[in-house]
C-alpha cells in the first residue's frame, strides 16, 4: 500500500498539470456545505477587475512627473526595456498561477512550490501595509471633493480663517510684488486646512476628526463593495474601473484646448538622451514598472484564481499591460497640457510648477482648476477620478488579501458570515492605524510608509525569488506546459528565458544600484527622517520580506522532522508531497549555485 502511494505521487511530480487538478477537485469536494469560492461572471469582469487594480495613482500622478525629470521621451527606452524583461513575464506568471491552482496568492505558492510558500505570505503582508495607507490619499482626495461644491473655491483666495498674512495669490499680475516668504492659498489650505500639518514628524498631535471622518467613509465603501466577495466585487468595477477613463477623456479634451498646452506637452516629451547614462533613471523606471502593474502583492493571482481553468490568461496578459502603459502615457499629455498653461498664467517656467506625488494632486492641479472657468467643475471631475482610480486599487488589493487568508481556512471562514466577519475586522484594524495618518504629524508617517512598507526594494527582492521559484525549482518548461493545458498553446520562448535569466538579472542589478545610490528619506517641508523613522521604515520592510526565509526555515525543520519520528502517526499525502518538493528544491538549488 504505501508503495503504491509512493507510485501515485511519483506520477503526480511527473504530471503537475494532472495532479494539480485532481488535488484541486479533491480540495473543493472536502465539504460541501462550505460556501462556494466563485467565479467571475464573465471575462469583462475580470480584465474590468485587474485594469482597476493596476491602473491607478500612479499612473496619473508619478508616471508624468517620472518622465519629464528623467529626460522626457528618452524616459520610455529603460521604461520598456523594464516592461518587456520584466513587467509582462511577471504579469503573466502571476495571473496565470492563480488560474491554474485556482487559489490565492499564499495557496497558490504552498501547492506549486512549497518551499517558497514564504512568497504569499509576503505579498499578503506588503497588501495589508498598502491599505493602511493608500486609502488616507482617497481621504484626502474625499476632504477636497466635498470642497469643491462651494461658491468659491477655498484654495483659490486668501480670505479663509485658516490663512495667514504672507498669503498671497500666485498670478502674472503680481508675481513682482511677492516677498521671500510669500505662500499660496492652495500650500496653505493643503498644510493648514485639510493636514494641520505640524513642524516635526515627532509631533503627532490629536486626530483630525474631519479627516477621521472621511477615511470612514471610504472604508465603509470599501468594505460593502468586497463582503460578498467576487459576486460583489465583479459588479462595482463595471463603474470603478470606467469612470476614470471617462474624467480623463474630459480632462485630456479640456488641458490640450487651454492657452499654453503646447508648451507643456512638449516639455513633457522633450528628450535628453544624456539622461539614460544616469542610473536613477533606470532605478526610477523599474520601481514604476513594478508599482503601476500590482507585480509581487498577490492580487494578481487572487484575481486570476477566480477564472475558469481554460480562460486565456496569456491574451489577457497583453491586453491589460498595453491597456496600464497607454493609460499612464495619455495621463501624461492631460497632467503636462494644463500645467502648460498654469506656467503661461503665472509667467513662470514650466519647471517652477511641476510637482509629484501629493504634490500634484493637492497642490499644482488644484491650483491649475482655480484659474479656469467653471472651476467648481473641474475640481469635481478631477478629484472624483483620483477617487475612482483609488477605490478600486483599494477594494480589489482587500479582496485579494481576503480570499488568500480563506483559502488556508476555508472551513473557518467560508461558513456562515465569516468571511464578512474577517473583512470587518481587517477593515476596522487598518481603520485604526490609519489615524495615525489623519494627525497634524500624520503625513510624516504616511511617507514613512509609503517609502518602505512597498518599496522598491521589497518588491525587487520578491520578484527575483519568484523568477528563481517558477524558472529553476519548479521549472520554465513545466510552467508554460501547465499554460498550455489552459490555453492550448504554449507561451513564447521568451518568457522561460526571462523567467530563468533575464528578469532576476534585472531585478539583481536594480536593488543593487538601490543600496549604491540610498539616502535618508526627506519628508514634507524638507524634513529629513529621524534615525528612530528609518528603523521603522526599514522594520516594515522586513516585516514583509523576512517572511520568505523563515517560512523556508520552518519547512526545512518541521516537516522532514514528522516524517522521520518514531511512533509518530502516518504522515498525510499533503506533507509527503511537500516533503518531496522540499527535497527536490534543494537537489536543484545546489545544481544552480555549487
Amino acid at each position: 500500500e504505501a508503495a503504491s502511494a509512493g507510485l501515485r505521487l511519483h506520477m503526480c511530480l511527473l504530471q503537475p498539470v494532472m495532479c494539480s487538478q485532481v488535488l484541486r477537485v479533491r480540495g473543493q469536494a472536502e465539504d460541501s456545505s462550505l460556501q462556494d469560492r466563485g467565479q467571475w461572471a464573465s471575462k469583462a469582469e475580470f480584465l474590468l477587475a485587474v485594469a482597476g487594480q493596476i491602473i491607478g495613482l500612479g499612473n496619473v500622478w508619478r508616471f508624468p512627473y517620472l518622465c519629464y525629470k528623467n529626460g522626457g521621451g528618452v524616459f520610455l527606452v529603460p521604461y520598456m526595456l523594464f516592461l518587456v524583461v520584466c513587467g509582462v513575464p511577471l504579469f503573466l506568471l502571476e495571473t496565470a498561477l492563480g488560474q491554474f491552482t485556482s487559489l490565492g496568492g499564499v495557496g497558490a505558492w504552498m501547492k506549486i512550490c512549497p518551499l517558497f510558500a514564504g512568497l504569499g505570505f509576503a505579498s499578503q503582508m506588503m497588501i495589508l501595509h498598502s491599505c493602511v495607507y493608500y486609502i488616507v490619499i482617497l481621504a484626502w482626495a474625499f476632504f477636497y471633493l466635498c470642497s469643491s461644491f462651494q461658491t468659491r473655491l477655498p484654495w483659490s483666495h486668501c480670505n479663509n480663517t485658516w490663512n495667514t498674512d504672507s498669503c498671497r495669490g500666485f498670478d502674472r499680475h503680481n508675481m513682482s510684488d511677492l516677498s521671500e516668504n510669500a505662500t499660496s492659498p492652495v500650500i496653505e489650505f493643503w498644510e493648514r486646512e485639510v493636514l494641520d500639518l505640524s513642524a516635526s514628524v515627532d509631533r503627532l498631535g490629536s486626530v483630525n476628526w474631519r479627516l477621521a471622518l472621511c477615511l470612514l467613509l471610504v472604508w465603509t465603501v470599501c468594505y460593502f463593495c468586497v463582503w460578498k466577495g467576487v459576486k460583489s466585487t465583479g459588479k462595482v468595477v463595471y463603474v470603478t474601473a470606467t469612470f476614470p477613463y471617462l474624467m480623463l477623456l474630459v480632462l485630456l479634451v479640456r488641458g490640450v484646448s487651454l492657452p499654453g498646452a503646447v508648451d507643456g506637452i512638449v516639455y513633457y516629451l522633450k528628450p535628453n538622451h544624456t539622461r539614460l547614462m544616469d542610473p536613477q533613471v533606470w532605478m526610477d523606471a523599474g520601481t514604476q514598472i513594478f508599482f503601476s502593474y500590482g507585480i509581487c502583492l498577490g492580487s494578481l493571482t487572487a484575481l486570476g484564481s477566480y477564472n475558469k481553468f481554460n480562460n486565456d490568461c496569456y491574451k489577457d496578459c497583453f491586453r491589460l499591460c498595453l491597456l496600464n502603459s497607454s493609460t499612464s502615457f495619455i495621463a501624461g499629455f492631460a497632467i503636462f497640457s494644463v500645467l502648460g498653461f498654469m506656467a503661461q498664467e503665472q509667467g513662470v517656467d514650466i519647471a517652477d510648477v511641476v510637482q509629484s506625488g501629493p504634490g500634484l494632486a493637492f497642490i499644482a492641479y488644484p491650483r491649475a482648476v482655480s484659474m479656469m472657468p467653471l472651476p467648481q467643475l473641474w475640481a469635481v471631475c478631477f478629484f472624483l477620478m483620483i477617487l475612482m482610480l483609488g477605490l478600486d486599487t483599494q477594494f480589489v488589493s482587500l479582496e485579494a488579501l481576503i480570499m488568500s487568508v480563506s483559502d488556508l481556512y476555508p472551513t473557518l471562514i467560508r461558513r456562515c458570515h465569516g468571511r464578512e466577519i474577517l473583512l470587518l475586522l481587517v477593515c476596522l484594524v487598518c481603520f485604526l492605524i490609519g489615524l495615525l495618518m489623519v494627525t497634524p504629524g500624520g503625513l510624516y508617517v504616511f511617507q514613512i510608509y509609503d517609502h518602505f512598507s512597498c518599496s522598491g526594494a521589497s518588491l525587487l527582492l520578491l520578484s527575483v525569488c519568484q523568477s528563481v521559484a517558477i524558472g529553476w525549482i519548479y521549472s520554465a518548461d513545466r510552467f508554460s506546459n501547465n499554460i498550455k493545458a489552459m490555453i492550448g498553446y504554449q507561451p513564447l520562448c521568451i518568457f522561460r528565458l526571462c523567467w530563468r535569466y533575464l528578469t532576476p538579472a534585472m531585478c539583481i542589478g536594480t536593488f543593487g544600484f538601490s543600496l549604491m545610490f540610498w539616502s535618508p528619506l526627506t519628508l514634507a517641508n524638507g524634513v529629513t527622517a529621524p534615525v528612530w523613522a528609518t528603523v521603522m521604515g526599514w522594520t516594515l520592510t522586513l516585516s514583509s520580506v523576512s517572511l520568505l526565509p523563515l517560512w523556508a526555515i520552518y519547512s526545512l525543520m518541521n516537516t522532514p522532522a514528522s516524517l522521520r519520528s518514531p511512533g509518530s502517526r502516518p504522515c498525510p499525502t499533503h506533507q509527503i508531497y511537500i516533503y518531496i518538493y522540499i527535497c527536490k528544491s534543494v537537489d536543484v538549488a545546489s545544481e544552480i549555485f555549487f
